[in-house]
């Protein structure tokens, strides 16, 4: 179940002069599948062809049983501003066709709000024709639509930036003379949005846990110390430095990040390894890196 392309006319040139016609098919909106399809066919578009509502739009909003699900952000978008255009001012536009699999199109009727008395209609009608004003501004009902457009794609960002991950990264000096007090201040002085110095709290919180079974485990073999113990876990909270070699020491820093916010190559390419922290770090490796 899903939705289907169809093109109409000859394909564009370069220039892109002229557009070809769209026709789409869409299958079992009386269905989840369905409506989900519906709903990723939505993320890029705000009606069903075009760039107006037009009698496409009324064909599939008429094809719905009811009301779609709040999860399905772009269809209740969707579904809530065709709703309100024809409580309000109707729908007009042609479209470029579409087809719904087992739905009768709709009424040429539906495309228009109902009306009240006629008569009383023309002449008021009559009435403000020297007042019309095409750039007007928007109705309260209009008004409403976009705001609950604009929150459902607020929300819908929110999802997708939920994903975390946690990372444990080595970050190296130039020389034994480096100032590694320094360095961490420079380090930790990055700033980006989804980028957090330590690791999360749900992160420490299972670190801690397990931390309290290997202690337990370790204890009972005589092999390591409580002391010992906390020591070597300490980097999993915060950070520290280790011994390379003649004198050199590199820090070992654990970040939680967004996935779909940070990118752990841009924050070493672009942040941590140019000036003017390039002073104080020569280069950083990933040790490890674990989804949360």
């Amino acid at each position: 179940m899903g939705f289907t392309l169809f093109h109409q006319g000859c394909p564009t040139s370069h220039t892109q002069k002229f557009l070809p016609t769209m026709a789409v098919a869409f299958h079992g909106l009386n269905t989840p599948a369905g409506l989900k399809k519906l709903d990723e066919y939505l993320i890029t578009r705000s009606y069903i062809t075009g760039y107006q509502a037009s009698k496409d739009d009324i064909t599939v909003y008429s094809a719905i049983p009811g009301a779609p699900s709040s999860d399905l952000v772009n269809v209740t978008r969707w579904f809530k501003h065709i709703d309100a255009l024809l409580r309000i001012s109707g729908v007009t536009g042609e479209g470029s066709g579409v087809t719904i699999e087992g739905f009768a199109p709709v009424a040429e009727a539906v495309a228009t709000p109902p009306t009240g008395d006629t008569k009383a209609a023309a002449a008021a009608d009559d009435e403000d024709d020297d007042d019309v004003d095409l750039f007007g501004e928007e109705t309260e009902e209009e008004k409403k639509a976009a705001e609950e457009r604009a929150a459902s794609v607020k929300a819908s960002s929110k999802k997708k930036e939920s994903g975390k991950s946690s990372v444990l990264m080595d970050v190296k000096p130039w020389d034994d003379e480096t100032d590694m007090k320094k360095l961490e201040e420079a380090v930790r002085g990055v700033e980006m949005e989804g980028l957090f110095w330590g690791a999360c709290k749900y992160y420490i919180a299972f670190l801690f846990s397990a931390l309290c079974l290997l202690v337990a485990l370790l204890s009972l073999q005589g092999s390591l110390s409580l002391a010992e113990a906390k020591e070597r876990t300490k980097l999993m909270f915060l950070s520290k430095l280790v011994a390379v070699g003649y004198g050199i020491k590199k820090l070992q820093i654990m970040l939680t990040i967004v996935d779909d916010l940070v990118s752990v190559d841009t924050l070493i390419e672009e942040r941590l390894t140019v000036e003017p922290i390039n002073e104080y770090v020569q280069s950083c490796d990933i040790v490890a890196f674990n989804k949360i």
